[in-house]
């Protein structure tokens, strides 16, 4: 059993929305932020932030969207594709690590958490989650399908991999060999940096899927993949996040 719901957690002079999804029960333990995709904090992302308190963690998804579309909540269609990358392209390096750090932050401080944080991003959060292993306050950071890593972000920003010696916390990522938005040259290309770094990683590539490999559909059935790394998913925080 989990208490769920929203939250506000402060970012300088105003508050980013966030879902809380916690298990009940006293204990203290950690918090993985759930990074949205493009489209919001949104039933897909509650979701997600439930899965991760089923295992025993805090889920936060945090709308790092909360400068210009505080009510993000799109829909998986062109229009939400349209209005989900117009909002992306609002996103920077700066107002990024701003509201991890504040999430972060606002974590730390809550009864429920023990003191460590990982990331869990999808898609747009699959990129930021890259990021956030170059922040001090991030632990660990699990990325999905990020398609910005390796190339400019969406605001014209310099790609991900221009800051892989800043990677301080354990990485896993995932990828399908079939997404025609992240060629299998940007995600050799990214494992390459990180391996040429020395940084601990783990790479997969489930070579007959697409993108968003780990969404789950209207008829609430999942992918082979997704069935595959979820246990891949467990383990790596319960390493990590133990520490």
């Amino acid at each position: 059993m989990t208490d769920s719901g929203p939250v506000q957690i402060g970012v300088g002079e105003g508050a980013m929305p966030a879902y809380l999804a916690c298990p009940r029960g006293a204990q203290a333990r950690p918090v993985i932020l759930v990074l949205q995709e493009i489209f919001g904090v949104n039933a897909e992302m509650r979701r997600v932030a439930d899965l991760v308190a089923s295992i025993g963690y805090v889920g936060i998804a945090p709308n790092y969207y909360h400068r210009s579309d505080p009510d993000l909540d799109l829909p998986y269609d062109q229009q939400g594709v349209h209005k989900g990358m117009a909002a992306a392209r609002k996103l920077t390096r700066a107002t990024l690590a701003e509201d991890l750090c504040a999430a972060a932050g606002w974590a730390r401080g809550q009864p429920f958490c023990n003191g460590r944080v990982g990331t869990w991003g999808f898609c747009m959060g699959g990129t930021v989650a890259f990021y956030s292993a170059t922040l001090p306050e991030i632990d660990a950071a699990c990325s999905f399908y990020g398609g910005a890593i390796a190339r400019p972000l969406p605001g014209g920003e310099p790609e991900l991999l221009d800051d892989v010696a800043r990677v301080h916390a354990p990485l896993l990522l995932a990828f399908g060999g079939r997404d025609h938005s992240i060629p299998m040259e940007s995600v050799e290309r990214i494992r390459a940096a990180l391996s040429t770094s020395h940084k601990e990683f783990e790479l997969r590539v489930y070579p007959q899927e697409g993108h968003a490999f780990f969404r789950r559909g209207a008829n609430g059935a999942s992918t082979p993949a997704a069935r595959n790394v979820w246990p891949l998913v467990q383990a790596f925080f319960k390493r990590t996040l133990s520490r």
